[in-house]
Formats: C-alpha cells, structure tokens, sequence
C-alpha cells in the first residue's frame, strides 16, 4: 500500500498524459527483443534498436517487440509518436502501479497483468507489472525487468506450422496472457508448501514466532489477491469486448484462460480460509497447553490439602498431644502422608485426570 501511494505522490499536480516513471529505479540497461514470423519464417534478433524496431511493424506479418525496462521516457514517447498511440496509453505503461485491465483505444488495446514471484528466501512477493500493446500487426510487451517469463512463447514460436506462427497478433496475446496466469500457479504452489509446514509445525511447536509466520503468511495471501482478482475482470472484458483487434477464434481460448484465473482465485480464497484457521489452531494449542499446566498445577495443591492439614495439626502449639511422645510417632506420620500422596495420585490417574 505504502509503494501506491509514493508512486500517486510523483505525479501530484501533474495533468492527465504527463509521462513520469513511477517504478523501480534505473538498475537495468534496456533491452528491445524483435520477432518477426509468420507461416514459414522466424527472425528472433536481440539487443536491437528502437529505429529498426518501429521500422519492422511496416510490414504485414505479426510483429512482436518485447521491452525489458520501462525507465526510459523519451523511449516510450517516440514508440506512442510512431504508433499513434493515446498519451493517456504511454502514461499507464509508466505508472508500474496499474491493478490489472484492459483498455480500448480502438486502434490499439492497452492490457495490464502482474507477473508474480515468490521463493522461500524472500520476505516479499516480488510484483512487477506487464503492460501489453496490442495493435492489428504487431504487439509490444513493456517488462519492469528481464525475468525470461516469456522464454516459453519464444520456443513455441520456433515450432514450424504450429498455431503460434499461423495466426496472428491477438492469438500471440493470449498466449502471453496464458503463460502469465500459468505462472501464477507456480507461485500459488509454493505458497501451498510454505502454508503445509507452517500447519504441521503448529500442533508439535506453537511459539510466538510460529504466530509471526501466520500474519505474515496472511499478508502475503492478500497481496496475492489483490494482484490476481483484477485478472478475472480482464479477461472477462476481452472475450466480450467487440474490437476487430481480436477474433472470435481467438476469444474460445481465451475463455479457457478465464478458466484457470477462476481456478487461481478459488485457490487462494481456500488459503485465507487456512489461514484464518491456522490463527484459530494456534490459539487452541496455547490454551490446550494452558490448561494442561493448570491441570497438574491443581491436582498438585490437591495432593497437599491433606497433607497440610496433617502438618497443620501437628504444629499447634499444645503441651499434651499423645504422638508428640511416640517412639515411631515421626515415621509413621511420613508413611501416612506419602500414602496418602500416592493414593491422590493413583485415583487422579484411573481417573484420567493426569
């Protein structure tokens, strides 16, 4: 929440289509990928310029320029001036912050998906935003960084006749868009093991740290929530959108995409339902805990009642008391009250008690 509001407060006063960079800072060197394909060619040239990039969309065949790093703004002011493409459009792909959705710009789609990644290591989901450009010949995918998330497309790409290189630009977005939800679910698995350890530590070791690691936990759950529900609503919109930017061929497979975004969602609803549940199991242990020390604690200071009345008696200060004088008098008052002792004992034992 507090990175939302720094990356709302570099744009107070500015109007609407200001071009300012809300992301991370400039760590890495940009880098255009270009592929050009179609039926029986594919040109996969890397570290190449914006020129011979933009040059490249004149031709018919789909066009793909992946983009890692979105820090330079006279970059993506050039690519919006050649394209003709709505300032309102460049100012998203700027602002790192976008939820998920989907615009129309009717020459041009403007969709935001947030690429997700988490391992044991970290503290937090790393979140970066995805922003795809979609136009009747070519797409372009603007990446915070170079993750390689995309690698998978690039090697179905190079399958000769297969349905990446026959059809066209709108059926490339679906794929992104399913290689992205596809990855949601890696993240969501390891979530699964880190929530499946925590559980079973619960019962055998439930500290305070344990109770660290639920909140912790529970935050890393919404976050994940917060990230993938828009999704849902996009590819909503694009199966029922009515733009010729994408075909009813194309639209079927996207419904299966809506398919898997629902099954995400469901899962993650099923963490915060186990996580709310591994607060309550917590909670339960340390009052079972409790009361098990309550427990031997009360049936101790049952075993002394007698035994202090026993001591008690015997330590009133009267003169004539008749085993006051007993030879074995001492001796067999230990052997009354260890009796006793161990009589309590056995009772509370038969009884369950202890």
């Amino acid at each position: 929440m507090t990175s939302i509001i720094n990356k709302r407060v570099k744009k107070y006063g500015l109007p609407p289509g200001a071009l300012v960079h809300t992301g991370k800072g400039k760590e890495e060197k940009i880098r255009l990928t270009l592929i050009d394909y179609d039926v029986d060619t594919l040109k996969i040239r890397d570290n190449v310029s914006l020129d011979e990039c933009l040059d490249s969309m004149i031709k018919p065949n789909p066009t793909w320029i992946n983009i890692s790093g979105i820090h330079d703004i006279q970059m993506v002011e050039k690519i919006g001036r050649r394209l003709g493409l709505h300032p309102l459009l460049l100012e998203d792909i700027l602002n790192s912050g976008q939820r998920s959705k989907v615009d129309d710009y009717k020459d041009a789609l403007y969709i935001v998906f947030r690429q997700l990644k988490w391992e044991e290591g970290l503290t937090e989901i790393d979140d970066q935003q995805v922003s795809i450009v979609l136009g009747s010949n070519y797409l372009i995918t603007f990446l915070e960084s170079d993750s390689g998330i995309f690698k998978p497309i690039l090697e179905r790409l190079k399958v000769k006749n297969s349905r990446m290189r026959t059809r066209g630009s709108d059926y490339l977005a679906y794929a992104l868009a399913d290689c992205l939800v596809d990855h949601y679910f890696i993240t969501l698995e390891k979530m699964d093991n880190r929530i499946e350890y925590i559980e079973g530590s619960l019962v055998d070791h439930p500290s305070t740290n344990k109770l660290k690691e639920i909140q912790h936990l529970k935050r890393q759950i919404s976050h994940l929530r917060k990230a993938i529900w828009p999704t849902r609503e996009v590819v909503s919109k694009l199966i029922r959108m009515d733009t010729p930017l994408i075909r009813e061929s194309t639209k079927i497979y996207l419904q299966d995409v809506y398919d898997h975004v629902i099954q995400a969602i469901d899962t993650i609803e099923n963490f915060r339902d186990i996580a709310a549940g591994m607060v309550e199991l917590y909670m339960s242990n340390i009052n079972f805990k409790m009361n098990e020390v309550m427990k031997i604690l009360t049936v101790m200071a049952t075993i002394f009642v007698p035994l202090t009345f026993i001591t008690s008696l015997y330590g009133m200060n009267f003169k004539h008391m008749p085993e006051l004088d007993w030879e074995w008098g001492y001796y067999s008052l230990l052997f009354i009250m260890l009796f006793i002792s161990l009589a309590m004992w056995r009772f509370f034992k038969r009884k369950g008690w202890v």
